[in-house]
């Protein structure tokens, strides 16, 4: 039964007026919450740093919605060398909220330079109607290119960024060449986690974010008001936006890590010392029950 065939007094404009309204209602949750504990954080911090393994064991049990990006080179490096990591939702107080910064501190290791990285994503809209998180890529400055977990893919990046802002996005250049047959050759499940920092999304400048909101919340009062409102019809959406992109469900990752890995901190820490008593008593069990034999 298709749409136009129900018989129902309800239209279309009402439901999306809802949706709006509950849009509105989730914002507002977030704010609030992010007032709210705001120094309970900072008492976490305070408390945390004193546990040198605290982040290396929260990753070690972190979900799968994040842990299937992880391969064994990066978790090497994050065990070793992450000490800490926050988020925050940077555009607050009037800002938009689900715009957020996620930043990793490290310890001097064997394959970068840096010890912080700060990957910022910030929540825009199209005007064809698309929303969601945008991002600047991050470089990682890489002792040696063997020392290099991506393979030499976020230095193309870079390279790619700087071109299109030379005004080359339309010029098919030898950087962007090598990345798509990165891309092509290595595909998602075979990136690694640092690849995350060089996640870019659909290229939306200030200005056109600014009108859309307006044209948004234009039609969001229209239809408060009872009135009707034309949609537009969606432009086509172009696979073009994304050919370059080295990790395209970065902001899938990056809304776990801030609503999931960073407020359940405490208890994947806790699950991973749990398991690591199990791990420690069966152990025990395993060398008794050798000792017995042996005699």
């Amino acid at each position: 039964m298709s749409a136009k065939d129900l018989d129902c007094p309800i239209s279309y404009e009402q439901l999306e007026d809802i949706e709006d309204d509950f849009e509105e209602a989730d914002m507002e949750l977030i704010r609030y919450q992010d007032k709210l504990t705001k120094d309970l954080y900072a008492k976490r911090d305070k408390i945390i740093a004193q546990i040198p393994t605290f982040w290396p064991l929260v990753f070690e049990q972190s979900p799968p919605e994040i842990d299937e990006y992880i391969q064994p080179t990066d978790a090497s490096l994050l065990i070793g060398s992450l000490k800490s990591l926050s988020v925050e939702r940077f555009e607050l107080p009037e800002g938009d909220p689900r715009s957020i910064a996620i930043k990793f501190e490290f310890a001097a290791n064997d394959h970068f330079e840096n010890t912080t990285l700060e990957k910022k994503f910030w929540y825009r809209r199209a005007k064809d109607g698309w929303a969601g998180l945008v991002s600047d890529p991050v470089e990682i400055k890489w002792k040696s290119a063997d020392k290099d977990l991506t393979g030499g893919a976020l230095d193309l990046v870079m390279k790619v960024w700087e071109e299109d802002k030379a005004g080359k996005s339309e010029e098919e250049t030898e950087a962007k060449k090598k990345l798509k047959e990165f891309i092509d050759n290595t595909g998602v499940d075979g990136a690694s986690f640092f690849t995350f920092f060089g996640y870019r999304g659909r290229d939306i400048s200030v200005e056109e974010d600014r009108e859309a909101f307006k044209a948004e919340q234009e039609k969001r009062k229209a239809r408060k008001e009872g009135k009707e409102v034309v949609e537009e019809e969606d432009e086509d959406f172009n696979d073009d936006e994304y050919e370059f992109e080295i990790f395209p469900t970065a902001d899938d990752l990056a809304v776990s890590i801030a609503e999931d890995l960073w407020p359940g901190a405490m208890k994947y820490f806790i699950q991973a010392q749990e398991l690591d008593a199990i791990s420690d008593m069966e152990f025990e069990s395993d060398d008794e029950m050798n000792d017995a034999n042996d005699e």
